[in-house]
């Protein structure tokens, strides 16, 4: 388990980790009714007393209207200075990841989202590699990506992650590192919690936003990376042979920043990678505030004292 850091943001204050508890019967708990971002941040490699967090903006942004999707009022503003105060308090010394959530705090037993009381939290763990930079193998996963019409896809609404929890671990007990799921119309959606791109013929091609996917944050950073650089780049459905004699095929989340995939279920994809280098190259830059042409993507922290 990740080491966790030692104070949360929980009830409007930093408190000691130990002391944010929730009650057994808080409402979220039992029917999902909560929504989360995920973000990292690390100190500045030029400075220890500098905390840099990528693309603050984007996160707080999608954390505040994945709150309106539970009928809740969280604005950015409120999530961003509570994360300032969060990271004073913790002061990291090394990489992390934080984990704002928005959930129903209500003691209420009926499946429900109005009349009903909302809090917000933060808690933040020691995180390096999520997945292997090396390169994962995938499944094809048993299980299917929900439908926007069954469940509000735009957020991270926590009841959703079921369906990526039995992917996971799907594929995990058959021998693979990650699952890789299709949509309701048999097309490649996304992994268990990160988009998919692949290369074609210098194309770099990833499924659109109507293929039931998440709007990943990373996803949409390594699009705008890579028009920048001149690469042609496609949002489109994704046919799961494609997969198979794709140039370069990758993962890209917040935790996972850009993960190469080596092998989809018996098929050893190609070594060279050239394209997904150069994106996770220059990303890597970019967070660690090295590149001043994207300084409007990362967000500077001071620690003081």
């Amino acid at each position: 388990m990740q080491k966790l850091l030692p104070y949360a943001w929980f009830g409007g204050r930093c408190v000691p980790f130990g002391e944010a508890t929730i009650s057994v019967a808080t409402h979220a708990l039992h029917y999902g009714t909560g929504a989360f971002g995920g973000m990292r941040a690390l100190p500045n490699p030029a400075d220890p007393n500098e905390i840099l967090l990528f693309r603050a903006d984007r996160h707080t942004r999608r954390l505040s209207q994945s709150a309106r999707l539970l009928l809740a009022e969280l604005p950015e503003a409120t999530v961003l200075d509570a994360i300032h105060q969060f990271l004073q308090a913790n002061r990291p010394t090394t990489p992390i990841y934080l984990r704002p959530f928005v959930y129903t705090s209500d003691l209420g037993i009926a499946p429900r989202l109005h009349d009903i009381e909302t809090d917000f939290l933060i808690y933040g763990i020691e995180l390096g590699d999520y997945l292997s930079p090396d390169g994962v193998s995938c499944r094809i996963s048993s299980w299917c990506r929900q439908e926007d019409r069954s469940l509000p896809l735009r957020g991270k609404i926590s009841g959703a992650y079921i369906t990526s929890s039995l992917a996971k671990t799907e594929a995990v007990k058959s021998g693979f590192d990650e699952a890789l799921l299709l949509n309701s119309r048999g097309k490649v959606s996304e992994a268990s919690g990160m988009n998919l791109f692949m290369v074609r013929d210098g194309v770099l091609i990833t499924p659109g936003v109507d293929q039931d996917i998440l709007e990943g944050i990373t996803r949409a950073s390594i699009l705008e990376l890579a028009r920048d650089m001149g690469i042609p780049t496609l949002e489109r459905a994704v046919d799961k042979t494609e997969l198979f004699v794709a140039d370069e095929v990758f993962l890209s989340g917040t935790a996972a920043r850009v993960t190469p995939v080596r092998r989809v279920e018996t098929t050893d994809l190609s070594g060279p990678r050239p394209i997904m280098e150069k994106l996770r190259s220059a990303l890597t830059a970019i967070t660690e505030g090295r590149d001043p042409a994207y300084e409007h993507w990362v967000t500077r922290v001071p620690l003081k004292g």
